[in-house]
C-alpha cells in the first residue's frame, strides 16, 4: 500500500484503504437485527478493577520516571540500526523496566481531568508494545524495512518472509512469538505481483 517509502507516506492513505476495508467487512457479516452473544455477567468488572489498582497504586515509582526507562531502553538498544546483542540486552532490559510497573505510584485519586490516571494507562499499553517489539525484533534474524540488523544486514526472504505475531502475559511480562505467511499476491488481475524490494536509506 504504501510502496518503498512508508515513512514518506500519508496516514490519511490508511484510514482510507483500511477504514473502507473493514467497513465493507462488517457489513458481510454483521446485518441490522443480528442475534449478540450475551455478554458474561462479569463483563467489564476486569476493566474497572484495572483502573482502581491504577488510580491507587502506592508503589514508589511515578509513572514518568517509568516511562523515561522505558523510552531510554526502546532509543539505546531498539534504535533502527541494530545488532543481536544490543537488542538481546533490551530483551532483558526492557522486561526489567516492565516488571516495574508493580511498583508504579500515582497520586491523583480523582475521576476529573486526572493527568496522572490517563498517563499511567497510556504506559500500560506502552510497555505492552515495547516489550513486544523488543522480543520480536531480536527474534528476526535479518534486516527488513525499518529493523536493520547490522549483524545480518541482507533480507532473507526463504526464511523470514512472514509476519510476527506476538502475545504477551500481562501478568509475568512473557512474550510468546508466532508467524504467519505474507499474502503477496493480487486479488485480481488488473494489478501485477510486486515482489519485495530492497529499502536503502
Amino acid at each position: 500500500m504504501h510502496g518503498a517509502n512508508r515513512l514518506g507516506a500519508n496516514s490519511l492513505l490508511d484510514i482510507v484503504v483500511f477504514g473502507r476495508a473493514c467497513a465493507k467487512r462488517i457489513a458481510e457479516v454483521a446485518k441490522p437485527g443480528d442475534a449478540q452473544p450475551p455478554l458474561k455477567a462479569d463483563a467489564g468488572e476486569a476493566s474497572i478493577a484495572n483502573l482502581d489498582k491504577v488510580r491507587y497504586a502506592n508503589g514508589t515509582i511515578a509513572t514518568a520516571d517509568l516511562r523515561l526507562s522505558m523510552q531510554k531502553t526502546m532509543q539505546n538498544n531498539c534504535a533502527v540500526f541494530r545488532t543481536g546483542s544490543v537488542l538481546d540486552e533490551g530483551v532483558q532490559k526492557i522486561n526489567e523496566v516492565y516488571q516495574s510497573m508493580k511498583d508504579l505510584k500515582t497520586t491523583d485519586r480523582t475521576l476529573i481531568w486526572n493527568t496522572d490516571l490517563i498517563e499511567t494507562l497510556e504506559l500500560q499499553n506502552l510497555m505492552t508494545q515495547a516489550a513486544q517489539t523488543m522480543v520480536s525484533a531480536a527474534n528476526r534474524k535479518e534486516s527488513r524495512g525499518a529493523h536493520a540488523r547490522e549483524d545480518f544486514p541482507d533480507r532473507l526472504d526463504g526464511e523470514w518472509l512472514k509476519h510476527t505475531l506476538s502475545w504477551m502475559d500481562v501478568e509475568t511480562g512473557a512474550v510468546r512469538l508466532d508467524y504467519r505467511p505474507v499474502h503477496d499476491q493480487p486479488l485480481d488481475s488488473e494489478m501485477p505481483h510486486v515482489p519485495p524490494k530492497k529499502r536503502t536509506y
